[in-house]
């Protein structure tokens, strides 16, 4: 366990599109996890493994089929948890003031783009907050985002894929899959920090937003 959070950052960049040099990225993560959350580092090898013989195409499809085909596994995890509700824009609008006020910088995503958000949890400096955010928002949403990594739905998400874009890769079930170990090991390794406790999903919701809602001006339903 790491208790100066930097760890989420150096997770936040498993989750951007991936560039030249990804397999540095994914090398420093692994080596960060396998030193000090062995555990969740284990849940990250495969993917580490794969990241370092992959092509930069393969790895570029790979992402776009994960996250950008349909919105059941989008990084938006506002979007994940509460879809179109006038609550996300609601948690969106402080979740801005709360990036600003960590100094975290959203780029072209939004303030509820998992990177950002796992950035957040590094420099932030509300300590009861940020425990909250996690056991109410973050690994609720990270975990119904791995549920969607099964070979059922990844083969649907697949079809989609190619009626719109020109496939350069078949990938096996295991490939297709490949973007739950970083979420898993993203998970674990908020389970190591929070030892939070598993709760429903919409019981998640609730409890978020009554439990932070004065802090971030939030009304519950």
């Amino acid at each position: 366990m790491n208790n100066s959070y930097e760890q989420y950052s150096l997770l936040a960049d498993l989750f951007y599109y991936p560039i030249a040099g990804f397999s540095d990225v994914a090398g420093k993560a692994q080596a960060y996890l396998d030193e000090h959350y062995p555990i969740a580092g284990n849940e990250l090898r495969k993917f580490t493994d794969f990241v370092l013989q992959a092509s930069q195409i393969e790895l570029e499809e790979l992402f776009t089929r994960s996250f950008d085909v349909q919105a059941a596994t989008t990084l938006d995890i506002g979007y994940v948890l509460f879809g179109d509700d006038y609550k996300r824009g609601q948690v969106l609008v402080n979740l801005n003031s709360e990036h600003k006020e960590a100094g975290v910088d959203c780029g072209n995503e939004l303030a509820d783009h998992l990177p950002n958000i796992l950035r957040l949890l590094h420099k932030m400096k509300k300590p009861e907050f940020r425990e909250n955010l996690v056991e109410k928002i973050v690994a609720p949403a990270v975990k119904k985002i791995i549920t969607e990594f099964n070979p059922q739905k990844i083969e649907k998400r697949n079809v989609i894929y190619r009626k719109h874009h020109r496939t350069i890769i078949e990938t096996s079930n295991d490939y297709a899959l490949i973007y739950q170990f970083p979420l898993k090991a993203v998970y674990q390794v908020m389970r190591e920090d929070f030892n939070f406790k598993e709760i429903e999903l919409q019981q998640s919701r609730s409890d978020f937003l009554k439990s932070v809602g004065s802090e971030m001006k939030i009304e519950p339903q």
